[in-house]
């Protein structure tokens, strides 16, 4: 310690006492709604930590302890924010994810209040908790400013049919009305088609083909590439974008940059932004509020990838119903946590017991491991035509000689009723094909950002919406997966051991 300080005299910042937190973290369940949750007191004392956000879909999110995340659909190529390893995700806090600014004003004075951002540590007396649910597809900040009597909530989630989703809320501790501005948002958010390499590689050069445009009829925005770039003399058009859209927030303005935020930090008007060039996606929402004591307000961010002109045009019409806009979105979230926790509880990964820690880690162990080698899409249920595309993709000479079979089976056929009538046809190649064919779903390729050398993907659907058959990852991880999957599935042990 430098001569002359003393241990025992308080710190400030300008006029400010800077406050120190000495509050332990603790773990307990809780339930938030309907929804039981995990919940992590005061996690901002721990060092920054890695986390998964799963769903039903094709969508992967890691996001960081402090905020910062990666997230997009199926695999890197197709990112909403930018695609790096572990570290460099850490170090993006503040600058890749949500931000929130929030202006709290009286007679007399603004108060500035920026949630989750550590600019301001020390300056208000707040409670910082994190909460995640059972079912592993949410993910809730929470921070307790007691000092002004608010409390702010943003939670990551998805949807199968409008993308990742950001829902926030802000609830009035006090017990008197209170006069809030609010900007809140998204940033560092990819235009479509940027690839992994674009992103890792050359991204400098991808900022200057960047084009940021908002619908002002809808408050649609749409963040795309001016142009591909490519080294070639031949056109290469951008026709998809990443789409961003609000609703809950009553007349807001709209930034398609971060670059008014210090005019909203100083109290000054912010002007709606519709056309951006050569800067870094972001989509802000900005709107004033009055909140009555013990009332909260809440809105929603969505965000989607690679949308072509017919998917803006449906969305654009959407959005001239927010009230019903939010019902569909509500809905589809519920729709994707109740698919999820289905496709666990057919790997028998749902358990009721005292433990309730243990329960929660059953199912996690279960769905991670459904996630690598891939569950059963309907028990011993086979979908004939799928079979007739193994069997033909495996043997054409096979199905030459069986297409007659095959086609004449019962709709729908199960597993030992197809192995039986498979041995009476006496082909000991047609009873093999029909032994090896594994109708698994919801498998992807291994990988993450803690170990970028493997690259992941996940393919659940075509191109045309339906269903695939199929799984991913090396032999050795499948096998470790399958072997558990036998437990719930040991009809299909022969079917395993025989691939």
């Amino acid at each position: 310690m430098a001569a002359g300080l003393r241990e025992s005299r308080p710190t400030y910042v300008g006029d400010a006492l800077r406050k120190t937190r000495t509050a332990p973290v603790e773990g307990a369940f809780v339930s938030l709604g309907d929804e039981r949750f995990y919940r992590i007191s005061n996690y901002d004392r721990l060092k920054p930590f890695f986390m998964s956000i799963v769903s039903a879909s094709d969508h992967w999110m890691f996001i960081s302890s402090n905020g910062a995340l990666t997230a997009g659909r199926k695999n890197p190529e197709h990112a909403l924010f930018p695609y790096y390893t572990v570290d460099k995700i850490h170090d993006s806090r503040g600058i890749t994810g949500g931000r929130t600014l929030i202006l709290v004003g009286d007679d007399s004075r603004l108060s500035l209040w920026e949630p989750f951002a550590d600019e301001y540590d020390g300056l208000y007396d707040v409670e910082r908790n994190l909460y995640k649910n059972t079912a592993g597809n949410k993910l809730l900040f929470e921070e307790v400013n007691r000092d002004l009597g608010l409390v702010f909530q943003t939670l990551w989630t998805s949807s199968e049919r409008f993308g990742f989703v950001r829902r926030s809320s802000l609830r009035n501790d006090c017990s008197r009305s209170q006069s809030i501005s609010v900007l809140d948002g998204v940033q560092n958010m990819l235009p479509s088609g940027t690839d992994r390499l674009i992103q890792t590689e050359r991204s400098t050069l991808l900022d200057a083909y960047k084009k940021n445009e908002l619908l002002e009829d809808c408050g649609l925005g749409l963040f795309l590439l001016s142009s591909i770039p490519v080294d070639k003399p031949e056109p290469s058009e951008a026709l998809s974008a990443t789409t961003v859209w609000s609703v809950g927030l009553d007349n807001p303005s709209y930034l398609l940059s971060n670059r008014q935020l210090d005019r909203f930090r100083s109290g000054r008007p912010i002007e709606t932004e519709v056309d951006v060039r050569a800067e870094r996606g972001a989509f802000f929402v900005s709107a004033g509020m009055s909140l009555p004591p013990a009332e909260s307000r809440e809105w929603y961010i969505v965000a989607e990838v690679d949308q072509g002109p017919a998917e803006v045009f449906g969305l654009r019409a959407l959005l001239q119903d927010r009230g019903k806009l939010q019902t569909l979105l509500e809905e589809d979230i519920e729709s994707g946590t109740s698919e999820l926790t289905r496709i666990v509880a057919a790997a028998d990964g749902l358990q009721l017991t005292s433990d309730e820690l243990s329960s929660a880690r059953h199912f996690s162990n279960v769905l991670f491991n459904v996630m690598r080698g891939g569950t059963f899409f309907d028990g011993y249920r086979i979908d004939k035509h799928d079979l007739i595309d193994f069997v033909g993709t495996h043997n054409t000479d096979v199905l030459r000689r069986h297409r007659g079979f095959l086609e004449n089976l019962e709709e729908p056929i199960y597993l030992q009723a197809l192995l039986a009538s498979a041995s009476e046809v006496g082909d000991p190649d047609l009873l093999r094909l029909c032994r090896e064919y594994l109708p698994l779903v919801f498998s992807r390729r291994h990988g993450d950002p803690s170990r970028p050398w493997n690259y992941f993907s996940i393919d659940t659907r075509s191109e045309n919406g339906e269903q695939v058959f199929s799984y991913q990852g090396n032999w050795r991880d499948i096998f470790q997966n399958w072997e558990a999957l036998c437990v719930s599935y040991p009809d299909f042990t022969e079917s395993i051991v025989s691939k």
